[in-house]
């Protein structure tokens, strides 16, 4: 080889080493088949032969059920009717779907149940004090949050007390609770059982793990006896047995002997939710709170159970769904709240047929589910709120540290 084309070829070969790119090379676009919904349905219900299958049965269940329960709830629906006549099948009509009219009729008696007509307004306040607390609780940036807690927790019982039981004194007259009914008495128990629940639930929880025998005994007597029977049975214990411990002239009334039971039944499982949240933090949370000088109280309401309480809020809100699920049992101790008012209404012979049972469970399940989902869901948004705060405040803290390794000599 010449030297003239040995020196350009060594040249050739110093610059294609001594390149370096300036700039980084774009990625490349990932695969269609790995993007947008044809990605998404491989990635999540083609994956595999048995997600295939999974996926192949669902999709015939669903074909199997969701367009009868259409059909019925929807297309083939009776909207308007005076009587029976109009949710009847007819050679003309021979298919004929939820008989709506019924419920439409007889809506505000599954609402108020058998409550006054000229007071029902009472009602009505009270179901929108309730919507205001539970808005001013749930949401995270309304406005003094701490005196909405005293407003829902002290001042809207009260109020909602006189509202809907009465007081002569301010010219409201007694109504009594063997007219409450439907939904009225549904949200009440609901909501008191709620309500009563956790704190109860805490002190509960607390009395398990305290080292004070007689404490800790009574706590778990109560919790494993209570959990160890039916709630069916607690509101039968309940309403039989709580006007003997008590004057005749002071037995309570009925619906109130069902929210004892409610309550306690509810706060026997609470307690060992929150006991299981006592139980996930660790031992350093509560050495720490002692070394300060926190006294126990101090230390609890402080350090221990705001963390505990927000690990367990998946449980503690599962136990609110069932607990709103099982206020239908009170029906059995002779108490209307909404199923037993639609099992009332359905017999009415104005509107007997076949299809009028069915649409009245149909509106008792939409009502119960669309509490549940709302609960759930708030619930869940609560969960992701907490996971970015716990992230944001890891990585404050990892910027901390860096920071001071880098300022140490």
């Amino acid at each position: 080889m010449a030297v003239t084309d040995l020196e350009s070829f060594e040249a050739r070969r110093a610059a294609q080493i001594a390149y370096v790119r300036g700039a980084a090379e774009e990625p490349l676009p990932p695969p269609m088949s790995r993007t947008g919904a044809v990605g998404w349905l491989r990635e999540n219900l083609f994956s595999g032969w048995s997600n295939i299958v999974l996926t192949l049965l669902s999709i015939l269940l669903i074909y199997w059920i969701v367009p009868p329960l259409l059909n019925f709830l929807i297309f083939d629906a009776t909207w308007s009717g005076n009587d029976r006549e109009a949710c009847i099948a007819t050679p003309q009509r021979p298919e004929v779907g939820a008989c709506w009219a019924f419920v439409r009729e007889r809506f505000a008696y599954f609402i108020y149940g058998s409550y006054p007509i000229p007071q029902r307004w009472r009602v009505d306040i009270f179901f929108g004090m309730l919507a205001i607390g539970v808005v001013w609780l749930a949401w995270l940036r309304a406005p003094r949050r701490d005196i909405g807690a005293v407003y829902f927790f002290v001042v809207m019982p009260v109020v909602s007390f006189i509202l809907l039981a009465g007081w002569p004194a301010i010219g409201l007259p007694n109504v009594d609770t063997v007219y409450w009914g439907g939904a009225l008495v549904t949200i009440v128990v609901a909501a008191v059982g709620i309500v009563f629940s956790l704190p109860i639930g805490i002190l509960l929880a607390l009395g398990r793990r305290s080292t004070m025998p007689a404490v800790r005994l009574m706590s778990v007597i109560f919790i494993e006896f209570v959990r160890g029977v039916p709630l069916i049975t607690v509101l039968f214990m309940a309403s039989v047995m709580l006007p003997l411990f008590v004057p005749e002239n002071w037995s309570p009334d009925k619906l109130l002997r069902a929210l004892v039971g409610v309550s306690m039944f509810a706060a026997a499982y609470m307690a060992e939710v929150v006991r299981a949240g006592l139980q996930a933090i660790p031992k350093g949370q509560y050495e720490g709170a002692m070394s300060v000088g926190l006294g126990y109280w101090q230390m609890m309401r402080l350090i221990i159970l705001p963390q505990a309480l927000r690990i367990t809020i998946p449980n503690i809100v599962n136990n609110y769904i069932s607990l709103f699920k099982d206020t239908t049992l009170v029906f059995i101790v002779g108490i209307f709240d909404l199923l037993k008012t639609i099992e009332i209404a359905r017999i009415d012979p104005k509107w007997a047929a076949p299809v009028t049972s069915p649409t009245g469970y149909a509106f008792a399940a939409i009502f119960y589910f669309t509490f549940c989902y709302l609960m759930s869901r708030y619930a869940k948004n609560m969960e992701a709120r907490l996971a970015r705060s716990r992230n944001a405040e890891a990585r404050r803290r990892r910027r901390w540290f860096r920071r001071r390794q880098k300022a140490a000599p």
